[in-house]
C-alpha cells in the first residue's frame, strides 16, 4: 500500500508540473483563398491543425496570453475573434469596408484594425469587444497598424499617403504624421521602442524611425518592392521581405543590408519566434511558409499551407 500511495503521489506531481508547464510555442498563419489559418508547431515545423477563418482572413494578431486570434475578413467587412482552444469563432465585429491590417496592444487591451475604404483605424476593447473608436487618419488607405512596444503609441502605414500616421493610443487622436517613400508596408519596433522599421514597397527600401523626434532617421535599400517587417527580439536585426523571392537582413548597428536570403513567391507579411531563432515567412503565390535560422540568415525548410497565406504571429 505505501509503494502505491508512493506511486500515486509521484504521478500527481508529473501531471501538475506538467500542466504548469509553458507550451511550446506556435505560427498562425492566414490563409486568404482557403479561408483558414494554418497551425505550425515550431518545435517541428509541421502544420498540425487548421482553424476555419471566415471568408478571406488577412491581417492577425494575437493576444499576449495566446488564447485568442483576432483576423480582419475583407468580405465580411469585420474580425473575427477566435477561441485557441475551440478552434472556432466565437465573435465577429463589424467595422467597415475592407479591413486590413490588425495589431494588439503588448498590454492586450486594445485591438488596432487598419480599415482602407474608410481610412481609418478601428480600435477595439478587448474586454467588451466592442469599437472604443474609429479614428480617421492623414494617409490614405491604411495598411498596417502596429502598437509601440510600451503600448503608447500606434503607427499606421498608409499606402497612398507615403507617411506612417502617429495615434496617441492613451489619448486616442492621432499626433503626428512622419514623412516616408513611397507606398509604406510593414512596420516594426525595437524592442526599447527607440526606433521603427517601415518597409516602402515602391520606393524599393526600408525606414528607419526616430520614434522621440518622430522623424525619418536613413533610408535602407532594400530590394524591389520592399514589404513585410520583422525584428529580431534582442534588436539587433530587421528582416524584410521584398517582391523579388527574398527576405533581406539589416543590422541594426549600421542599418546596413547584411545578408539575402532566397524564399518562395511574393513572400509578404512575417513573424520571429519569441527566443529569436526561427523566422517564419508567408509566402503568397508559393502556397507555403518559409523558416529562416534568425541567427546564420540561412534558409531551414519550406511548409506547405493554405492557399494565399497573407502573414504570420506566433505564440
Amino acid at each position: 500500500m505505501k509503494i502505491h500511495h508512493t506511486l500515486l503521489c509521484i504521478a500527481a506531481t508529473f501531471a501538475l508540473l506538467t500542466s504548469l508547464a509553458p507550451a511550446a510555442p506556435f505560427a498562425y498563419v492566414p490563409n486568404e483563398k482557403s479561408g483558414t489559418i494554418s497551425i505550425i508547431d515550431i518545435a517541428t515545423d509541421t502544420v498540425t491543425g487548421v482553424i476555419p477563418a471566415g471568408k478571406r482572413p488577412r491581417g492577425i494578431a494575437i493576444s499576449p496570453d495566446g488564447k485568442f486570434i483576432y483576423v480582419s475578413d475583407q468580405p465580411s467587412n469585420g474580425i473575427h475573434v477566435i477561441d485557441v482552444a475551440a478552434r472556432a469563432i466565437v465573435a465577429s465585429i463589424n467595422l467597415g469596408d475592407s479591413p486590413e491590417g490588425v495589431g494588439i496592444s503588448p498590454d492586450g487591451r486594445l485591438v488596432a484594425v487598419a480599415v482602407e475604404e474608410s481610412n481609418s483605424v478601428a480600435l477595439i476593447d478587448t474586454a467588451t469587444r466592442k469599437v472604443v473608436i474609429n479614428l480617421k487618419v492623414n494617409g490614405k488607405n491604411p495598411e498596417h497598424a502596429v502598437f509601440s512596444p510600451d503600448s503608447r503609441w500606434l503607427y499606421v502605414s498608409a499606402e497612398e499617403g507615403d507617411v506612417v500616421d502617429v495615434i496617441d493610443a492613451k489619448a486616442l487622436k492621432q499626433v503626428a504624421s512622419i514623412k516616408v517613400g513611397t507606398r509604406p508596408r510593414g512596420i516594426g519596433f525595437l524592442p526599447d521602442g527607440s526606433r521603427a522599421y517601415v518597409a516602402g514597397e515602391e520606393s524599393n527600401a526600408v525606414y528607419s524611425i526616430d520614434t522621440v523626434k518622430q522623424i525619418t532617421l536613413r533610408t535602407i535599400k532594400a530590394g524591389v518592392r520592399a514589404n513585410g517587417i520583422a525584428i529580431r527580439p534582442d534588436g539587433k536585426r530587421v528582416f524584410v521581405s521584398n517582391g523579388e523571392g527574398t527576405v533581406m537582413a539589416i543590422d541594426t548597428a549600421t542599418d546596413t543590408v547584411i545578408a539575402t536570403i532566397r524564399v518562395g513567391l511574393r513572400p509578404w507579411n512575417m513573424a520571429i519566434t519569441p527566443a529569436g531563432d526561427k523566422l517564419y515567412v508567408a509566402n503568397g503565390r508559393s502556397n507555403s511558409v518559409s523558416v529562416i535560422n534568425a541567427e546564420t540568415n540561412e534558409k531551414i525548410k519550406d511548409i506547405a499551407v493554405g492557399e494565399l497565406p497573407w502573414g504570420v504571429v506566433i505564440r
